[in-house]
């Protein structure tokens, strides 16, 4: 008895240790850096909510070199200034692998200061399309770069609409630099810019701005707004009687989630250019908008920066894996050439500029709120961060 009693006891405690060895695997910290509040945060939010997503799922299935991934998450309050000072937080006090965030190329800017230090060395993950002329070793770039965006859409347009151009968006790096880009490819295609306005992430006001469109009577509205002065923009619009059958406008920031936030009444009709729509009809994209459904509801929607959050996650994760090793130089030339079988189709981390190839779609806001495929490349588009394929960007 006295035996079986001890047996048993062994057996008891060799659970005990089993169960003491779960508790203890090892993690590793990743930082999640975007707006949790102010004007991007209506952008921001669903971005992180789908990393979360991805990192549930790999932690899931074993995690990172037989680490659990943990999530250090700070609100970057729609200031660029405070993005570098949490990226710099989290690298150097809260000790994370890497960092997946930024919206804004004003924030990413500021962070790439902080990961491109000597001494602190960090790797940020960036979901966004974003104006190009850059390409850091400290950052991997999941959204487009100009020529597979803002380039293709232009051409759409001009085919489409006709060659009057008019411009507007927020006050800030990406959609200046995206409107020279545009005026100097319209001087090259004979197109004409016959009007420009950039205002504050947070203007409610457009009547001047409206003013000028009618004015300058256009073909097309090429919309570079960010955040939440997207809707008062395309609210006053309709209410001054420009619908998309009169001026079609073609957006680069608004997704799914900016359309589920302003209103199909407002949007359809209208333009975006983006590699990821959810209504890609592929038994992938199927999956994977019925898990993040399950999780997140039958009413919330994914937009294109979204898919590219949740490609990130796992191109970080194979990096690793293939590295053998979180330590970031390692990762970042183990990343280079990985191919992810995404939602949108297959993508390639370009060696040579850590951007990725990947499909250009041009897409319409039905009245469901969804945005339909009208036009996409047929194959994957080699991303030209600098546009040096092109004669016409030289001066750029």
């Amino acid at each position: 008895m006295k035996t079986k009693i001890v047996a048993v006891g062994a057996l008891f405690a060799l659970l005990l240790s089993g169960c003491k060895k779960v508790e203890e695997k090892p993690t590793v910290k990743v930082g999640l850096l975007y707006s949790l509040t102010g004007a991007m945060a209506q952008s921001e939010i669903p971005v992180c909510d789908i990393e979360r997503m991805a990192i549930d799922e790999i932690n899931s299935s074993g995690g990172v070199l037989g680490h659990t991934i943990e999530v250090v998450q700070l609100d970057g309050e729609s200031k660029p200034q405070r993005f570098a000072e949490l990226a710099r937080k989290m690298l150097t006090e809260d000790k994370v692998a890497t960092i997946f965030g930024c919206w804004t190329s004003a924030s990413r800017k500021e962070v790439k200061t902080v990961v491109e230090e000597d001494d602190i060395f960090g790797l940020l993950w960036y979901p966004l399309q974003y104006e190009g002329l850059e390409a850091s070793p400290n950052i991997m770039y999941m959204g487009a770069a100009p020529n597979q965006q803002v380039i293709p859409a232009v051409d759409y347009c001009l085919r489409n609409f006709g060659k009057r151009v008019f411009l507007v968006g927020s006050d800030y790096v990406f959609p200046r630099t995206a409107g020279e880009m545009v005026k100097a490819y319209l001087s090259h295609i004979k197109g004409k810019c016959v009007g420009e306005r950039y205002v504050d992430m947070e203007c409610e006001d457009f009547s001047d701005v409206i003013k000028q469109i009618k004015a300058s009577k256009p073909s097309v509205i090429l919309n570079t707004l960010n955040g939440s002065s997207n809707k008062a923009f395309f609210a006053q619009l309709k209410a001054a009687g420009i619908g998309a059958n009169k001026i079609p406008v073609m957006s680069f920031s608004v997704s799914e989630s900016e359309v589920s936030y302003i209103g199909s009444d407002l949007l359809e009709g209208h333009y975006v250019s983006w590699s990821y729509l959810q209504t890609i009809s592929s038994f992938h994209n199927h999956l994977f908008v019925s898990r993040f459904k399950k999780r997140f509801g039958e009413d919330r929607v994914i937009g294109d920066p979204m898919e590219a959050a949740y490609i990130a996650v796992y191109l970080w994760a194979a990096a690793c894996e293939k590295a053998g090793t979180f330590n970031v130089e390692d990762v970042r030339m183990a990343a280079k050439g990985l191919t992810f079988d995404a939602p949108e189709g297959s993508v390639t981390i370009d060696g040579e500029n850590q951007h990725l190839k990947k499909q250009v779609r041009i897409g319409r806001v039905n009245a469901k709120g969804l945005i339909d495929e009208v036009w996409r490349s047929d194959n994957l588009v080699k991303p030209d961060p600098y546009l040096s394929t092109y004669a016409w960007a030289k001066g750029l």
